[in-house]
């Protein structure tokens, strides 16, 4: 019964933010998005379900953990650390997910 009054509520407010289905077939990324505001979505739904906030990991898991969705590993960490949704050490031997949201 609630279903008949969510789906509504969640169209206008879920996919602007979460809505990323479209671009993954069989639970791998198509295409890094060249649109800033698409990739931003797909970024913050990567930080969300591959990184705990409470763990660090090294360069080696985090591409691990890329590259379980796509190939240019290398390419994704870059974007999640340019918009702040991973940080690292300045020796680079340790990234975290950043605890602030978009």
């Amino acid at each position: 019964m609630s279903q008949n009054t969510e789906p509504p509520q969640q169209s206008a407010a879920r996919p602007a933010r979460r809505d990323v289905s479209d671009l993954f077939s069989g639970g791998r990324l198509i295409a890094i998005p060249r649109r800033a505001a698409r990739r931003e979505q797909l970024l913050v739904h990567l930080a969300e379900t591959h990184f705990s906030a409470e763990r660090t990991y090294t360069e080696p898991e985090v591409n691990e953990a890329l590259r379980t969705v796509h190939e240019d590993c290398s390419a994704l960490r870059r974007y999640l650390i340019t918009a702040g949704l991973l940080t690292r050490t300045r020796d680079g031997r340790s990234y975290r997910r950043s605890t602030t949201t978009l």
